[in-house]
Order: structure tokens, then sequence, then C-alpha cells
């Protein structure tokens, strides 16, 4: 008697089995995000992620033009940590340069810098660093310093010999500009901003059409002579309030619980903060038109929101990624976003300085909305 019960119960149990992959075979969204984020992490921690950034955008002030500083300069590019972008003609420039995100670091060569070197002197040189994100600098600076010992081993010698055993040949004075004490919230909360607005407002919008779907008042919505683009705006608009009280929230807490500077204009912050929430709110308001469902919605929110995490800079230094991970960052808002807040609150920069970080947000906005708009269903096949 066990044993023909014991077979049903087989039967039943590989019925259900087959159930389930035949459910998974038609969920084809599902069955690629259980395939295709883990092979996304794979990628993007594999190869685009770097804790160590190397080849760091370098500007200089060259005030001496001699064979020692040639050797140093040639010795410094030669560690891989720093690649010089070109010469700036004084400190005006320099910061100007670091306030657009143009370098990582200046290097300032003083003009007695030969003079002083065959006196048997340690000369000083500058070095101004974009201090903003610790991380991305801490490797750099400590490779510099060593270099400031050996870089000059091989000039020295004739009547420079007796400075080859000394102690540090030339004296590394470093200005870590916009976050001098390597406060680690200085970065992470302007970020968190960023990272908020992104995750609550995709997924939130993500719902919107798809909810009206499945509780059946999409035709209540159909039935409306209104245009696809009146329907998107019209989902879109009440969000944004909810945004602007995420964006108020998270400033009082950098403000009076991390005691974040704010340096620049806070209004010119929350004005290019739109930008930054319309475009969160098109992407998820274009996958409500795609998705059959709201486990769908949620899906593709995620599947953008993951890359767009690690990609825009945000956990890992940016430019410590390779040139196509850096092409791929480039394309979501939330990188260009984290530039803006983060320009805005530590290094006080204006509209001038925001505004390369803001067009390609608006643009991709637009580009957004067409395609939701082009989708949106006029019935409900």
């Amino acid at each position: 008697m066990s044993t023909p019960r014991f077979s049903q119960s087989l039967q039943r149990f590989w019925a259900l089995v087959v159930k389930e992959f035949t459910q998974m075979r038609r969920d084809r969204l599902t069955f690629a995000m259980m395939i295709g984020v883990p092979l996304m992490q794979l990628m993007l921690f594999g190869f685009a992620i770097n804790s160590d950034p190397k080849h760091l955008p370098t500007a200089v002030v060259l005030a001496d033009h001699g064979p020692q500083v040639r050797t140093l300069l040639k010795a410094i590019e030669n560690s891989g940590y720093f690649t010089f972008v070109g010469e700036v003609r004084d400190g005006r420039e320099a910061t100007d340069l670091l306030n657009r995100g143009g370098a990582q670091f200046v290097l300032h060569i003083p003009e007695d810098f030969s003079r002083r070197l065959q006196r048997g002197e340690s000369p000083s040189v500058l070095l101004e660093a974009d201090a903003t994100d610790p991380a991305a600098t801490g490797n750099a600076l400590g490779a510099l310093r060593t270099l400031m010992v050996t870089a000059l081993g091989a000039d020295a010698r004739g009547p420079l010999a007796g400075l080859a055993p000394a102690a540090p040949v030339i004296d590394l004075r470093v200005h870590p500009a916009f976050n001098p004490e390597a406060v680690t919230q200085y970065n992470i909360v302007p970020g968190l901003m960023g990272v908020v607005l992104t995750m609550t407002m995709v997924m939130i919008t993500s719902l919107a059409i798809t909810r009206e779907r499945e509780r059946g008042t999409m035709e209540n919505l159909l039935s409306m002579p209104t245009r696809p683009i009146e329907v998107m705006l019209g989902k879109i608009v009440p969000y944004i309030l909810v945004g602007y009280v995420q964006v108020t929230l998270i400033l009082l807490a950098a403000r009076l619980v991390f005691h974040v500077p704010i340096v620049g204009n806070i209004f010119l912050l929350f004005a290019l903060t739109s930008i930054f929430i319309a475009a969160n709110l098109s992407v998820g308001i274009t996958f409500s038109t795609i998705a059959a469902n709201q486990l769908q919605a949620v899906q593709m929110s995620f599947f953008f929101f993951l890359p767009s995490l690690l990609l825009s800079g945000f956990m890992f230094p940016f430019r410590g990624m390779p040139p196509w991970a850096q092409v791929l960052g480039e394309v979501f808002p939330l990188t260009h976003f984290l530039r803006i807040v983060r320009g805005i609150m530590l290094k006080g920069n204006t509209v001038h300085e925001a505004f390369p970080h803001a067009w390609p947000i608006a643009v991709f906005t637009v580009l957004v909305l067409a395609v939701g708009a082009k989708r949106y269903r006029q019935t409900l096949d």
C-alpha cells in the first residue's frame, strides 16, 4: 500500500516542479533577472570596480623648467597614479580647474626649485588635491610621498652627490581642498541624497500605471481625452513634492547630525535637484508603461538602480573604473547629480560649474519621456 502512495506523491511533486519551470519560462523578465543580475554583478565587481584608482588627471603650475623638474614630473607620471592633463598659469586657474572637476590634483613647482636643489637645500612643492572623496586620493598621495625621496636619486651626482643618502630631497606639502580632514561623511552623506531619490522615485512611479492596470482603473484614464504625455506628467508631478521632502530631510540631517558643510547656494541645489527628480520619475513612469504587472516594474527598477549605484562613483571612485565603465556610468543621471551636489555643498560651485553636469540629466529626461510616451498603451490589449 505504501508503494503506490509514494509513487503518487512523487508524481504530484514532479508535476509541481514542471509547473514552476513552465511558469518561469513564461515569465521571461523574472528569468532574465535571475540570470542577468548575477552576471551584471560579476562583470561590475570583477572588471569595473577598483578601490585603487590610477591615472588620475593632474595639472601642473610650472615656474621652473630645469632638468630636475622634468625628471620629477616623469617619475610622478611613471608611478601610474598620475596623468598630466596640462599646464595652468596660476593658482586661480588651478582652483577653478579643481572646482570644475577637470583635475584631481594640481602640482605647483616653485621658481627656485632647481636653484635650491643645487644648493643642497630641500625645495618645497605644493600639491593641491580634490579631497571630496578621500578614497580616490589616499593611495596616490602615499605613492607621491615615496617618490619625493627617490625620484631624483639618479640626478644626485657631482655637486648634488651629498643629497643622495640624505632625508627627503623634496619637501612635499599637500593641500587637501574641500575636505582637509578627510571626513568620510562629507562625501557619503551628500551622495545619499542622490541614491535615496533614485531608489524611491524610480520604484514608486514604476508602479503607477501598472497599478492602474491591475486594479482595473485604467479604463477611466483611457476614456478621458488625455494625451500620453499628459498622463505621464500627471503621474510624475505629485511625486516631485515627495522628492523635495526627502531632500530637505537629508540636508537637515547632513547639517545638524553629520555636520557636513554647505558652502554653496542651497537654492541652486534645490533648483538643480528638480531636474534629477524629474529624470528618475521619467524612468519609473517609462518602466510602468513597459511592465505587465507590478512585480515586473519593481524588477526593472532594481535592474536600473544597481548599475547606477555601482557606476556613479558613490561607492567606489569613479576615476578608478576602466574607460568603458566610465562611459557607461556617464549615462546614468546619478553620476552627474553626485558631482552637482558635492560640488555645491563642499566646493561652493555656482551655475557655471554645475551646468556641465546638469544638461546631461535634462537630455536623459527628455529621451526617456519620449520612449515612455511611445510605449504608452492607448488600449488595454
